[in-house]
């Protein structure tokens, strides 16, 4: 059997899916990558959630269903919280970190020191957790950012921990971030496989790379960001993990200067469950609000 995976043509995304067909040749299978430009890459200058929101997963997904790939490699975080109709969520390996890092020019931040980020969940978390220093809305691919770094456009930098070790980069001066300091965006760290519906035996195939307590996270993740109709570029933060059976979920809304904070904790067994109390609780703390303000 060979499945040709699509993805976009970033380094990234490429390495995430070369990481999957490394996986489903140790499962017997062969494979080919097909990149594909997404609109996202074409246009970065797009701003506000409205235009942000499934712009890298798009032309994938008309890919997919038009046959001209197998199965797509998407970064779960890029993903909108709606399921594609006649699309499956057929796997999700197990999750690497989480977490955000925060990576330094010269190993400090001092006051008035500028940190790059284009997400609205990072600013508002960054000025939360340091009001004396400046944010300066960067964009563009990891290797991007770095090289403005080092180019002293910024002084910092929040990036994703897991997009850092997937490219085989150690920053000199990169320090993980608590979820108490930067709780991460839903589905960071997973990665998310999807294939057609009707296409039983891709499904089979990839069901044997499907990590149990990786999926119950993002899907209680997705769910609450289905709930409060988040997409995936407005300031919410949700964390998931399993814990002896238990799943857990931390949550939160920002408004963009920081100023404002709807947090919860909620734990189950069942991750619509807790999505659907952990929704119902941020929206009792003033998220509706919160979310009402920066949608366009």
């Amino acid at each position: 059997m060979s499945l040709r995976i699509g993805t976009r043509r970033s380094r990234l995304a490429l390495a995430q899916a070369t990481e999957v067909a490394e996986r489903l040749r140790g499962e017997g299978v062969e494979t080919e990558i097909v990149g594909i430009t997404t609109s996202g890459d074409r246009n970065l200058a797009v701003t506000g959630p409205a235009g942000l929101k499934g712009m890298f997963v798009a032309e994938i997904v008309r890919a997919l269903r038009d046959g001209e790939v197998d199965l797509a490699v998407h970064s779960a975080k890029d993903l909108p919280a709606e399921d594609e109709d006649g699309l499956v969520l057929a796997a999700v390996p197990e999750r690497a970190s989480p977490l955000d890092v925060l990576v330094t020019r010269d190993g400090g931040l001092r006051p008035g020191a500028v940190v790059g980020t284009s997400s609205l969940r990072r600013q508002a978390q960054v000025s939360r957790w340091r009001s004396d220093v400046l944010l300066k809305d960067l964009r563009g691919n990891v290797d991007t950012r770095l090289a403005k770094l080092e180019a002293g456009e910024v002084d910092a930098l929040v990036l994703a921990a897991a997009g850092l070790t997937r490219l085989g980069i150690v920053p000199e001066h990169a320090a993980p971030m608590s979820v108490t300091e930067m709780l991460p965006a839903p589905g960071q760290g997973c990665l998310a496989l999807q294939a057609r519906a009707d296409d039983a035996a891709t499904c089979q195939v990839l069901s044997a790379l499907d990590h149990a307590d990786s999926r119950r996270a993002l899907t209680a993740e997705r769910s609450i960001m289905l709930r409060l109709g988040g997409g995936c570029a407005l300031p919410l933060g949700a964390f998931a993990d399993v814990a002896d059976g238990r799943l857990r979920m931390v949550a939160a809304v920002f408004s963009p200067d920081g100023a404002r904070e709807a947090r919860t904790a909620v734990d189950g067994s069942d991750p619509e469950e807790v999505a659907e109390r952990a929704a119902a609780d941020l929206l009792d703390r003033g998220a509706g609000e919160i979310l009402a303000a920066v949608r366009p």
